[in-house]
C-alpha cells in the first residue's frame, strides 16, 4: 500500500540443499508477501535476486509495478542450484541492486530480505556490515537449521546476530519448518513497512563519530548549561554506542577550548551519558571559530575512516572570532556540521558553520528550555541524509 514506501530486494535461496519442494514453498511465500504488500509505484517496489554459487538478478525494482505481474514472474523462476553463498549475494546486492538506473527511489528506505535454508556456505558478517553502512536494512528469514551433514561446514555459527543491525529480534525471523512459512507473511510485511524503525536501523544510528562542541561562555549560565548537557545526552542516547558503532566525543569552549572526552574514551552508552553529566561549566568568552578548529584537530582527525564525521555545535551568542574559515576547513575535511543557536546566536554564523543545505543543518531556538524540541528533528535529519547518500 502507498503508506509503505520501501525499495525491497528479496534474496532467494536457490541452493541444491533446499530441494524442489521447498523451493516451490519459497516461491509461494514470496508471492504471498508481494500480495500482502500491494506492490505499486507509489508504495513498495520489489525485486528478486536468486543466489547459489553465484547470485543473479531475476528482476529489479522497476520491472513490475503491480502485484499481479510480479506474482506471475515469481511463478516462472527456476532453481539455480549450487551452494548457499549468502555473503557473496549480499555483496552483489550492495554493489548492483539499489542503483538509480535499476529503479532505486532516493527517499525510500532500501531493504534486503535474505531467505536462508539451513546455513550459509560462506562468510556473511563483513558483507552485511558493508551493506548496512551503505544504508541498507537487512532482514533474515532463516528456515530450519543446519542438517547434521552440513554441521561440519558451518563457518559462522551465529551468522544472523553478526549480520543484522540489532540483536533484539526485529531484523530476524526464524521459522522451524518450511511448512510454517505462511505464518510469517504478516509479521514480515509489518516490519519492512515500519519506516520509522528502518530509517534509523544499523545505518545511521551505528555509523558515525559525533563530536559535540559546546559553548561554555558566561552568558549561558549554570542552569542553562545543565539544559544544554541534557540536550547533548538526549541526542547521544538515541544512537547505538560502542567501539564499532557510533562513538561520541565532546569539546567545551570559551576563549579557550577543553577536550572533555575523545571518541575512543567511552564504549558504552551508560559511560557516555555519565561522562556528559560530569562536564563542568567553564564560563568565559565565545571564540567559536577557534573551537571549530580545535574540534577538527582533537576530535575529527582521529575519526575512523568508515564513519561519518558529525559535528554538533551549540552556541548562545555571536563569536568573537571568524567562524567562516574554520568551518570551511572542517567541511572540506568531510565533517558534516550541524549548528544549534540559542537566544543571541547570530543567524549568519549559524549558517556559515552548517553544512549545506543550511536549513537542514542549522537550528535556532529563542530560549534554552526549548532545545528539546529539536532532538528528534536533528536525529531524523542525520538519518535521512545518511539514507539518501549515494552508494559508495
Amino acid at each position: 500500500s502507498s503508506d509503505c514506501k520501501v525499495d525491497l530486494s528479496f534474496l532467494m535461496d536457490g541452493s541444491w540443499s533446499i530441494g524442489k519442494r521447498r523451493f516451490q514453498l519459497q516461491k509461494q511465500f514470496l508471492s504471498n508477501v508481494a500480495q500482502a504488500l500491494g506492490i505499486g509505484s507509489a508504495g513498495p517496489l520489489m525485486g528478486i535476486v536468486q543466489y547459489g554459487d553465484d547470485p543473479s538478478t531475476e528482476f529489479n525494482l522497476k520491472t513490475y509495478a503491480n502485484s499481479k505481474d510480479l506474482r506471475n514472474a515469481i511463478e516462472k523462476i527456476s532453481q539455480k542450484g549450487g551452494l548457499s553463498n549468502v555473503g557473496k549475494a549480499l555483496s552483489f546486492v550492495n554493489k548492483n541492486f539499489f542503483s538509480d538506473a535499476k529503479g532505486n527511489r532516493g527517499g525510500a528506505p532500501n531493504v534486503v530480505v535474505v531467505m536462508v535454508d539451513g546455513w550459509p556456505t560462506d562468510r556473511v558478517e563483513e558483507a552485511s556490515r558493508l551493506a548496512r553502512e551503505s544504508g541498507i536494512n537487512i532482514f533474515f528469514v532463516t528456515i530450519e537449521a543446519a542438517a547434521e551433514s552440513e554441521k561440519q561446514n558451518v563457518i559462522e555459527p551465529n551468522f544472523v546476530d553478526k549480520a543484522v543491525c540489532r540483536t533484539n529480534g526485529f531484523y530476524s525471523i526464524n521459522v522451524p519448518s518450511w511448512f510454517g512459512l505462511h505464518k510469517v507473511v504478516q509479521p514480515l510485511v509489518k516490519r519492512v513497512c515500519d519506516s520509522d524503525r528502518l530509517v534509523c536501523s544499523k545505518t545511521c544510528l551505528n555509523s558515525a563519530d559525533i563530536g559535540f562542541v559546546i559553548d561554555g561562555s558566561s552568558s549561558v549560565g549554570t542552569s542553562n548549561f545543565r539544559t544544554v548537557l541534557q540536550f547533548v545526552a538526549n541526542i547521544s542516547k538515541e544512537f547505538e554506542i560502542s567501539d564499532t558503532d557510533t562513538r561520541i566525543g565532546a569539546v567545551q569552549y570559551t576563549y579557550e577550548q577543553r577536550l572533555e572526552f575523545s571518541f575512543d574514551k567511552y564504549s558504552t552508552k551508560q559511560d557516555v551519558l555519565s561522562a556528559i553529566k560530569r562536564i563542568s561549566y567553564w564560563s568565559g568568552g565565545t571564540s567559536t571559530g577557534a573551537a571549530i578548529s580545535y574540534a577538527s584537530e582533537q576530535l575529527f582527525s582521529k575519526s575512523k575512516p568508515n564513519k561519518r564525521k558529525i559535528m554538533i555545535l551549540i552556541t548562545d551568542g555571536r563569536s568573537y572570532d571568524d567562524v567562516r574559515v574554520p568551518a570551511m576547513a572542517a567541511h572540506r575535511n568531510g565533517v558534516i556540521a550541524y549548528s544549534v543557536g540559542v537566544a543571541w546566536a547570530a543567524q549568519d554564523e549559524l549558517e556559515a558553520i552548517a553544512t549545506d543545505p543550511d536549513k537542514e543543518h542549522s537550528f535556532f531556538v529563542d530560549e534554552f528550555d526549548n532545545l528539546y524540541r529539536f532532538v528528534n528533528q536533528l536525529i531524523q535529519n542525520i538519518c535521512t541524509e545518511f539514507n539518501s547518500q549515494p552508494r559508495n
